[in-house]
C-alpha cells in the first residue's frame, strides 16, 4: 500500500501579486482559506527579511486562520527564529539561502553547519514544532541530518524538474537513493521546488515514503489558467 503524500500550497506568489499593487488584493488569507477548502492539506509560507512577498504580519494572521498544517520556511536568522517560536506552526523548514536570494537554490551543507542546526532544532523541539531541513539529493546528507535531531528533510527538487523532460530515470536517480536512505534512518521525507503537473506524478511514484510536497510557483501559475479549485484537485490527483 502506498503512503499518502500531503499537498502543502505555498502562497508566496499570491502575496507577490498583492504587493505589486499595494492594498490587499488578492487577499492571502482568503487564498489560504480557499486552498484548504479545495483540498490542500497544508499552507506554506516563506517570509523573507525584506517582506517582498509574505509579510511577517501575514504569518501571524495566517496562524489564526489555517486549519490544516501550517509550514513556515526560511533561513534561521534571529528574527525568523523569534517569529517561529511566537507563531508555533506545525512545521518549520530550515533553508540555507541568504536574504538577497531570489529563491531557494541549494540545500544545506549539514556537516559544515551541524552545531548551528542542532541548536536551532533543539529550540523548536522544546515548543513541539516539527522540523525539516532543506537538502540536495545526496544520501550522504541523511546521516548528518539524523545527527541534527531533525524530524524530516525536504528534498530540493530543482535539478529533478530541470532534467525530467530529457531523461526522467536519470533525473530522479539521486532522489530515490536519498529517499531510501532517509527511510532506513527513520527520517521523514518532504520535497519541493519546481514540482509541477508535468513532473509530480512520476516523482510520487518513484520516491518511497514521500510524506509531503510543497508547491507554489507552478501551482499558482496553473491556477491562472485552470482556476484554483481545479488546479488543486489536479495536483492532488497526481499524488494518488
Amino acid at each position: 500500500m502506498t503512503n499518502e503524500t500531503k499537498l502543502s500550497v505555498n502562497i508566496n506568489k499570491i502575496a507577490t501579486l498583492r504587493n505589486a499593487r499595494g492594498g490587499n488584493v488578492p487577499d492571502v488569507i482568503e487564498a489560504a482559506v480557499n486552498c484548504e477548502r479545495f483540498g490542500a492539506q497544508g499552507i506554506t509560507v516563506h517570509p523573507r527579511p525584506d517582506e517582498r512577498h509574505i509579510r511577517y504580519q501575514d504569518v501571524y494572521d495566517l496562524k489564526k486562520t489555517v486549519t490544516t498544517e501550517f509550514n513556515i520556511e526560511g533561513y534561521p536568522s534571529d528574527k525568523f527564529i523569534n517569529l517561529v517560536l511566537d507563531v508555533k506552526p506545525a512545521q518549520v523548514t530550515l533553508v540555507p539561502d541568504p536574504p538577497e536570494a531570489l529563491t531557494s537554490n541549494a540545500g544545506w551543507n549539514i556537516p559544515a553547519h551541524m552545531d548551528f542546526l542542532r541548536s536551532v532544532i533543539e529550540m523548536f523541539h522544546k515548543e513541539n514544532i516539527r522540523t525539516s531541513i532543506f537538502i540536495d539529493a545526496d544520501p550522504m546528507m541523511i546521516s548528518a541530518a539524523k545527527d541534527t535531531g531533525t524530524d524530516r528533510v525536504e528534498l530540493y527538487t530543482e535539478s529533478y524538474a530541470r532534467n525530467f523532460s530529457q531523461h526522467p530515470q536519470n533525473a530522479i536517480k539521486d532522489f530515490v537513493a536519498t529517499a531510501q536512505e532517509a527511510n532506513l534512518q527513520g527520517i521523514g521525507l518532504n520535497a519541493g521546488h519546481d514540482l509541477s503537473l508535468a513532473n509530480l506524478q512520476y516523482f510520487k511514484r518513484n520516491i518511497p515514503g514521500l510524506l509531503e510536497v510543497s508547491i507554489g510557483h507552478a501551482l499558482i501559475c496553473d491556477a491562472l489558467y485552470l482556476g484554483l479549485e481545479k488546479t488543486i484537485q489536479s495536483y492532488l490527483q497526481q499524488l494518488k
